[in-house]
């Protein structure tokens, strides 16, 4: 059951107490109300993820009294919206090619901005998820690396839907592997510490396997409806 807006489920304290100190919890409240946000940010949260760019920007201006939050942007964002997600979001999580990165930088530069953002990465074959696949993100690593404006931080991944335990846990050790490979590969700019990996159903897997940061929705918040 969705929880009316201002209510939070009885379970929220709970999940947000078991996240380690060392995980940032991002609250995913896409198609969630502004009064479910406010709740949860008067129960300590302060990272909120959202999907689309628009809902984002309408919540953030009913919330501009809250000025401590931190808004990620976790959902697939189309190049012609990158100059709005560099203005509106201090993270951009689905980095999911070199021709969006370069918009984004372009973007930063002429913003004066400098947004935090993890690269998508596919380290299982999921044709319906975007993401670059590893291969193809080590031959674009040097092309990653001359870009100035973009802080890009770490590695954001998610499995396939259905997959085993052991999928699961092999895609979160090989974001691991991955991004510590990069860390070491002597690149300027790409030191990745962050780790964006682990939703409502396999959170703790992904803290287990080096999670910095986990996306919760559904877990927190109860379900919520498909569209706003």
């Amino acid at each position: 059951m969705t929880a009316a807006p201002g209510a939070l489920p009885e379970q929220f304290d709970r999940i947000r107490q078991s996240i380690p100190p060392s995980v940032t919890l991002i609250a995913v409240t896409k198609f969630l109300p502004v009064e479910t946000i406010r709740a949860a940010y008067d129960r300590g949260i302060r990272h909120f993820g959202e999907s689309r760019v628009q809902e984002a920007i309408a919540k953030q201006a009913d919330l501009s009294d809250l000025p401590d939050i931190t808004w990620h942007l976790i959902g697939h964002l189309q190049t012609n919206k990158a100059r709005k997600a560099v203005e509106h979001f201090d993270w951009i999580h689905s980095v999911d090619s070199l021709k969006l990165a370069e918009r984004l930088d372009q973007a930063a530069q002429e913003l004066e901005k400098a947004p935090q953002c993890c690269l998508q990465v596919k380290l299982v074959p999921d044709p319906p998820k975007y993401g670059i696949d590893a291969a193809e993100l080590k031959a674009l690593l040097p092309q990653f690396d001359q870009l100035t404006h973009l802080k890009i931080r770490g590695l954001m991944t998610i499995p396939p839907q259905g997959s085993s335990e052991d999928t699961v846990r092999e895609v979160f050790t090989g974001a691991k592997s991955l991004a510590d490979t990069i860390s070491q590969g002597g690149f300027s700019r790409l030191h990745l510490d962050q780790l964006s990996m682990g939703m409502s159903g396999d959170y703790g897997t992904a803290i287990a396997c080096g999670a910095t940061m986990v996306r919760l929705g559904t877990i927190l918040f109860g379900s919520r409806p498909s569209s706003p």
